[in-house]
């Protein structure tokens, strides 16, 4: 099942994107090649969700957290964040959600099975063409079937792994938006429900709408938090949470944020102000310390 709804992406380059404007100002930079290169990794990372990447908190900055998950150095990274946002090629609203402005429209995708089907009527192609105007005829034929391969697989994805319309899928909406809901998401939350059991999956749904979590990451980390603690039904979570609830119903109030958790950003100390746009004098500053640095 997870290797037949395996969804594949791809970055689909333009043949001129190394010769805009901002892609020649990138690399003429000092540093301009990694700084290119921590670009294109992150825009690889993003694919799966269109072109947005999240901070979750995890670490000290957006930087921090990239780091771990495209393994280059933080302050290149930070250099490189200050670049695209300063040519409007990331932007953010809440400093949660940083979206890659030119991701979406070069996003490419398709399922194991639609890459079997099309690599079938390749081979049928290449057997049966014996003229151009064959070939260009069968071209035409493979990328509709193809286009229709894609939609009715991710529809199929979705139901198999979550059954359809079902309570699952419902919440995974309500959650993330339907948009967001594409077969990289079904493939782990089908994984989730083999895990954990639809019980305890839609459960850790509930807690993510609550949190107004951004992500498939903070459902998992609810349910291994939860796995940890050693709670393996909804009831034993519904006793855990009562308790709590009591413990906090008999503590002293000195604090009057005692109740949210120290790690919250709806903790005063914990929020972050946007950061003010910065000045070219400071970003070539802040640029030239970071190679004399190296």
């Amino acid at each position: 099942m997870v290797t037949e709804n395996r969804r594949y992406y791809w970055l689909q380059l333009k043949d001129d994107f190394f010769n805009s404007k901002e892609m020649k100002l990138m690399r003429k930079l000092p540093g301009g090649e990694e700084i290119t290169i921590i670009y294109l990794k992150m825009m690889l990372a993003s694919l799966a969700e269109q072109g947005k990447l999240y901070f979750e908190g995890l670490a000290e900055d957006l930087a921090e957290e990239l780091s771990l998950l495209i393994d280059e150095d933080p302050e290149a990274i930070r250099l490189t964040l200050m670049f695209l946002t300063k040519k409007k090629l990331l932007t953010t609203s809440d400093n949660y959600q940083f979206n890659l402005e030119q991701v979406p429209e070069m996003v490419g995708s398709e399922t194991a099975s639609t890459r079997r089907s099309r690599k079938h009527r390749e081979n049928q192609k290449a057997l049966q063409c014996n003229t151009d105007a064959t070939k260009g005829n069968g071209d035409i034929d493979i990328d509709i079937d193809i286009e229709k391969d894609i939609e009715l697989d991710l529809d199929q994805e979705q139901k198999n792994a979550v059954g359809g319309e079902n309570l699952v899928f419902k919440k995974l909406k309500e959650a993330f938006g339907e948009m967001s809901v594409n077969g990289t998401m079904v493939e782990e939350v089908e994984r989730l429900l083999k895990q954990y059991g639809q019980e305890l999956v839609v459960l850790a749904l509930n807690e993510t709408i609550l949190n107004a979590g951004k992500s498939l990451r903070y459902t998992m980390s609810i349910l291994q938090r939860w796995d940890g603690q050693g709670l393996r039904t909804a009831e034993q979570i519904r006793v855990a949470d009562e308790e709590y609830e009591r413990k906090k119903s008999n503590k002293i109030q000195g604090d009057p944020y005692g109740n949210i958790p120290s790690w919250s950003n709806l903790r005063p100390e914990n929020h972050k102000e946007p950061e003010p746009e910065m000045s070219d004098e400071e970003y070539e500053r802040r640029l030239k310390e970071f190679l004399a640095s190296e």
